[in-house]
């Protein structure tokens, strides 16, 4: 509920505080007295409209749900809008846009006054039906439950099947594609180093004759050797150290001999081909690694498209399964439905008798199957569709819809407001209406202007708004100032003793 409402300088009010309490709060004084005006200063500060006032501030006791916003919820949030050039809105003094406002708001703060359809949209309307129908069985509760999980299984299964359907078409074109990737990579079938090991091969061949042509002239020196060998001995020198050198210095001539010997059967022209292949690999992929990590991921997904028959078959299966678990769930609880509709309308009708309308018609169809099931709830004014009814029609007949919903309702419901619901009705209907704002009330903090002695007769709290020259102001009544504003209400400002009378006993009934 809002606890407290405050505005500073909107129109024609200075300032206003308003301490407020549950139930039906109701706001009367003369025209142009500045009641519609106050009504949307309270909208204001929720973001649902716009004004001008300097400042328009709700406190409220709501729950709100503000983490995403970086709002922690206190016990008391404080909603507000100030006007200081360009409007600014805060919730607990953080800044948010009127829209995040808004939609905060949204989930406690409806504006009855409004031409808005969402009481008769279909799943508001089976949800009143089917809490109706939980409060004799619990069955259906159970089956609701079944039934969403279903169908979340079953959609979730349906669009994995619908993407393996759209792969399967370009499959072929994609089986070709990866074949083609793996071929491209197998047919060169690169080993690891292989590039490093080409290129020392070029080289050496590169360098072969010369090298060979060298190696002749350097083996000359073994003639030599046993002159050497013949000198040291003469010398009485140790020619171990000559020995070991020229030992060492052979093995490494034939050692290259026979490297270059092996190199007789290489083709330079294979070599050099291979090294190109190798580079061809390397410039599209990055390296031997990467070209032969893309071949084993095209074997996997090539791996992939060959199973996908098997993968769409067994999920077809399990989509058979779903829906089929998914529409008998369904048709079960149409049939709960069903057999409720009836007493649906009539519950319905006894309260739009209530309010002085025509008998509404209550229609349960077939229709596809969604998150709600499978029926539709339809609702006609006396064969009527509801988008062809008078606003005052409509309005009665939404308060009829939220009196039925009422009726299973365990919590606080939050706000409603109205902006002279009661205008242009009869005496009968003005008490109508009252009666069904009274029964809501109890679930429901409800603020609405009125014009009828009856209406505002069964005020939980009542608001005075008046002039004081040129300044609106209110004032909280008394039960003795409601009996001379409601016999004002009934024969002007020439208060007679019998609208006072009558004031008084309507008031005096509602004790």
């Amino acid at each position: 509920m809002i606890e407290r409402f405050y505005l500073k300088n909107y129109l024609s009010f200075d300032e206003v505080e308003l301490n407020l309490s549950s139930g039906l709060v109701v706001f009367t004084g003369p025209s142009g007295s500045g009641k519609s005006i106050l009504m949307n200063s309270i909208l204001a500060s929720l973001g649902t409209t716009s004004c001008e006032a300097s400042l328009c501030e709700s406190s409220v006791t709501w729950s709100i749900n503000g983490e995403e916003l970086g709002i922690e919820n206190e016990d008391i949030n404080v909603f507000k809008h100030i006007k200081k050039g360009n409007s600014r809105y805060f919730v607990n003094n953080q800044t948010l846009s009127k829209k995040a406002i808004s939609e905060l708001a949204s989930d406690y703060l409806r504006h009855l006054s409004l031409k808005d359809y969402s009481d008769f949209e279909n799943d508001n309307l089976l949800t009143i039906l089917d809490a109706r129908i939980a409060i004799k069985s619990k069955t259906i509760l159970t089956l609701k439950e079944q039934y969403e999980q279903n169908y979340v299984e079953y959609v979730d299964a349906k669009k994995e099947l619908e993407r393996l359907e759209e792969e399967e078409k370009k499959i072929v074109e994609l089986k070709e594609f990866t074949a083609f990737e793996i071929k491209k990579i197998a047919d060169v079938n690169p080993s690891m180093d292989e590039d490093e090991e080409l290129s020392q091969i070029k080289k050496e061949l590169s360098k072969k004759e010369k090298v060979l042509e060298t190696l002749g002239s350097a083996m000359e020196i073994f003639n030599s050797e046993h002159l050497v060998s013949s000198a040291l001995d003469m010398l009485d020198v140790e020619s171990s150290f000559f020995d070991d050198a020229m030992n060492e210095l052979r093995s490494h001539f034939d050692t290259a001999q026979e490297r270059f010997s092996a190199l007789e059967d290489v083709n330079i022209e294979e070599v050099l081909n291979r090294i190109e292949e190798i580079s061809s690999l390397k410039r599209r992929y990055g390296s031997i690694e990467d070209a032969l990590a893309y071949k084993d991921q095209k074997e996997q997904e090539l791996l992939k498209y060959e199973n996908i028959e098997i993968a769409k078959s067994e999920l077809e299966e399990r989509c058979k399964r779903l829906l089929k678990s998914t529409n008998e769930l369904a048709e079960e609880i149409s049939l709960l439905r069903q057999n409720a509709i009836k007493p649906f309308e009539e519950s319905l009708n006894k309260y739009l008798k209530s309010l002085y309308l025509r008998d509404a018609t209550v229609s349960l169809e077939k229709i596809p199957f969604s998150s709600l099931g499978i029926d539709k709830v339809t609702i006609l004014l006396n064969a009527t569709e509801l988008s062809k009814v008078s606003t005052g029609e409509f309005n009665r007949l939404r308060l009829a819809i939220l009196a039925l919903k009422s009726e299973s309702m365990t919590k606080n419901g939050g706000i409603l407001m109205l902006d002279e619901i009661d205008a242009n009705l009869s005496g009968e209907e003005s008490m109508s209406v009252a009666k069904v704002l009274k029964k809501l009330s109890k679930y429901f903090q409800i603020f609405v202007i009125s014009h009828q002695p009856q209406l505002t007769s069964m005020g939980d709290q009542h608001f005075l708004v008046y002039k004081d020259g040129t300044i609106s102001k209110t004032k909280e009544l008394t039960f003795t100032e409601k009996i001379d504003e409601i016999a004002r209400i009934i024969s002007g400002e020439n208060i007679s003793l019998e609208a006072k009378k009558f004031a008084q006993e309507l008031l005096e009934a509602e004790k």
